[in-house]
């Protein structure tokens, strides 16, 4: 028998045909159906299997978003404390742990101290409210005219008040005066420090210039450590240059002037504006105080470096002047100050101005009575008072009389 002779095939043998064709295409349904399924089955559960790795990486991205958060969350929390001030405590409440923040008490607030602008002395006695007709802004003012003596104006002109670097005039006429040679070699040294104001200099120690150096940038720059230098290699030193210095003012005829130091940096130097136009007439005859208070500039070497100066008077800079003499001052009780010889409209004035409220003002008060002095018609001659303070303001104005009795210690 042959191998392929089975009972089964002898079967489908006995069968018409379109029976056979059917019952094979049954048979193949029924084996395909079961295999169909079984893919199905292996593509849902590919299907979830992917759904879960897509869920597993966000659920992943979730969690790193969520711990970054808490830790942005913390950081927050800390830059909160730290800004607020706050500290965290945990506290134990029914057997639970809990964290709380507790504010701390606040660091108290330090606010940097700005001592108030010390009054000049003008100032505190209400000079500086006195109205005159050119609208001046310095609380005392003189003009004068210096061949006639002539004053043209004049405003608490009898006010005796601290006079700062003007000082340096008086200086320098007891230096001519005492006619030293100017070619000798001084040196500035820690006597010469400023312990009245503490003011810096460029001029440092163990700088050595001729005694006509030091005179110069006294006068052109007011240099406080050259006219203290100045006085104290006057023969008897510092005391008996001061002693020169007050008795040259009673030669002057400045009964209320009074000098304590060389540079002016004491606001118990004293004088008033009648007396200053004195003390500018005076320094005006000596031809080298003229030319060095109106030098606009001039350079020194000082331990072999050169320092250039300038003078402090703009109006002496801006070269549209006809100025013969001059000199600034300031310190902070005698305001901003300001003396000239001037040669204005076609005569020689002398003018003062004293206690300034501001460092250009005194300028610019300057240039006011120019413009006036040129445009003014003729007045009647008011000639310059050979008694200070006796003849000049109102005659019971308080202001004359309470700064004169102060300059004197009454």
């Amino acid at each position: 028998m042959s191998r392929f002779d089975l009972p089964f095939l002898r079967f489908l043998g006995t069968l018409p045909l379109p029976t056979v064709a059917a019952t094979m295409l049954v048979s193949a349904a029924l084996i395909a159906a079961p295999m169909a399924e079984a893919a199905s089955k292996s593509s849902k559960s590919a299907k979830k299997t992917e759904k879960v790795v897509k869920v597993q990486k966000s659920s992943a991205k979730s969690s790193k978003s969520s711990t970054q958060s808490a830790k942005a969350g913390k950081s927050s929390k800390r830059s909160t404390v730290a800004k607020t001030g706050s500290r965290k405590v945990i506290v134990s409440k029914n057997g639970k742990r809990k964290v709380i923040l507790v504010q701390r008490q606040a660091a108290p607030v330090r606010a940097a101290y700005t001592p108030p602008a010390r009054p000049s002395l003008g100032e505190a006695l209400g000079l500086r409210d006195t109205d005159d007709a050119l609208s001046l802004r310095s609380s005392v003012a003189l003009v004068m005219d210096q061949n006639t003596n002539e004053v043209l104006f004049q405003k608490n002109a009898a006010a005796v008040l601290p006079i700062a670097s003007i000082t340096k005039l008086m200086t320098a006429l007891v230096v001519m005066d005492a006619r030293l040679p100017m070619d000798e070699v001084l040196t500035i040294t820690e006597e010469d420090r400023d312990t009245e104001k503490h003011s810096s200099s460029r001029l440092r120690f163990g700088t050595q210039l001729t005694r006509q150096e030091l005179l110069l940038l006294a006068l052109m720059s007011s240099e406080n450590r050259a006219a203290s230098a100045l006085g104290r290699h006057y023969p008897g030193g510092l005391p008996a240059f001061v002693q020169a210095m007050n008795r040259k003012a009673r030669e002057l005829g400045m009964n209320d002037s009074h000098f304590v130091d060389s540079s002016g940096l004491s606001s118990s130097n004293v004088s008033s504006a009648l007396d200053l136009a004195r003390l500018v007439k005076a320094a005006y005859r000596n031809p080298t105080i003229r030319a060095f208070s109106t030098q606009t500039e001039h350079e020194v070497n000082v331990l072999g470096r050169t320092q250039h100066y300038v003078s402090t008077n703009r109006l002496v800079r801006g070269g549209n002047w006809d100025i013969g003499l001059q000199k600034t001052g300031f310190i902070s009780e005698a305001g901003r100050c300001l003396v000239m010889q001037a040669r204005v409209g076609g005569r020689d004035v002398v003018m003062v101005f004293l206690d300034s409220s501001g460092n250009l003002t005194r300028f610019a008060d300057a240039n006011r009575v120019r413009d006036w002095l040129e445009h003014a018609p003729p007045s009647t001659p008011n000639r310059f008072p050979s008694t200070p303070n006796l003849t000049q303001g109102p005659a019971n104005s308080p202001h004359y009389v309470l700064t004169s009795q102060q300059a004197r210690g009454i």
